[in-house]
């Protein structure tokens, strides 16, 4: 069975440990994960994945706990929705899939999972494409003003249990076009029938609590990991490629800012908001696809 949003791709459900990803499979060529973010599923990369699954067998699933994956409940460390777990099904969701190594491309969550993954498990990823992310470490030290002011949610979701999902509940609906809303340029960057599949899985209450935990962890035992690898000189060693929304000019150079952590890095700006996907397909594209095709 395949969808709309990814014709000819494959529907499938994997059963792993304590999680159950649900994902979408098509193409041919070498493997390329691709990894979403908030408050999406994996349908937002519905405008490029038809076109990498010319050149990729390309997997995108819905991470865990988000979309139609399940997982279990939040814990006091945040240790099921931390990225290193998160990280850690994409590893078994590939090896199930007969992948041992692979290129991977994040958005946003997606894209920390991404180089959690770099960093946890080298030998399994061959090239990793960054959007709209700095590592985590980085962007608590750099958050002030500004960002507190747009990305409020990162201090409301790292609440304890249970004062987001409480607010949350009053009027997810409201909530998620609002959020979707503060993340683009672009006003019709979420077609409807996305737009459609995003209320779908918000309005599920699991859903929205494994998505505030993501959150939880990435305030309290994400930094704690990054900040381990920082001190013990751990770098990621594939190729990384990293593009940000021209947007935010001014801010410090996202390629520097990786170099920190990284020993091969290229990247660009584009001219959209932070769903980049959506907003600038081709643009996204026109990097990714020559970046994948030399190191995937």
């Amino acid at each position: 069975m395949s969808t709309p949003f990814f014709p000819g791709f494959d529907v499938r459900r994997f059963a792993l440990g304590d999680a159950t990803i649900h994902a979408e499979v098509g193409g041919s060529g070498p493997p390329l994960l691709l990894l979403h973010g908030y408050p999406q599923t994996h349908v937002a990369w519905h405008r490029i994945a038809p076109t990498l699954a010319r050149h990729f067998t390309v997997v995108a699933p819905d991470l865990r706990g988000y979309g139609d994956s399940v997982g279990p409940g939040g814990d006091p460390l945040h240790i099921h929705h931390c990225k290193r777990t998160l990280g850690g099904d994409q590893v078994a969701l590939m090896q199930a899939l007969g992948f041992e190594r692979f290129a991977v491309m994040g958005h946003d969550r997606g894209a920390r999972v991404g180089y959690r993954l770099c960093l946890d498990r080298p030998e399994a990823v061959s090239a990793f494409v960054s959007l709209t992310v700095v590592p985590t470490e980085t962007m608590w030290q750099r958050a002030g003003m500004a960002f507190g002011l747009k990305a409020f949610h990162w201090y409301l979701f790292a609440q304890p249990f249970d004062l987001p999902e409480r607010m949350l509940r009053a009027h997810p609906g409201y909530f998620l076009d609002w959020a979707l809303r503060n993340a683009v340029l672009k006003v019709d960057a979420v077609t409807p029938e996305a737009l459609a599949e995003y209320h779908r899985a918000f309005a599920r209450e699991s859903v929205r609590h494994a998505m505030v935990e993501d959150y939880r962890a990435a305030a309290s035992i994400d930094l704690q990991h990054d900040r381990d690898d920082l001190a013990a000189g751990r770098r990621i060693a594939c190729p990384l490629q990293v593009l940000w929304s021209a947007s935010t000019a001014g801010a410090p150079d996202p390629v520097e800012t990786w170099r920190a952590w990284a020993d091969d890095v290229e990247g660009a700006a584009v001219d959209c908001g932070h769903l980049m996907a959506e907003e600038a397909p081709d643009e996204v594209l026109a990097h990714v696809l020559p970046f994948l095709q030399r190191h995937a």
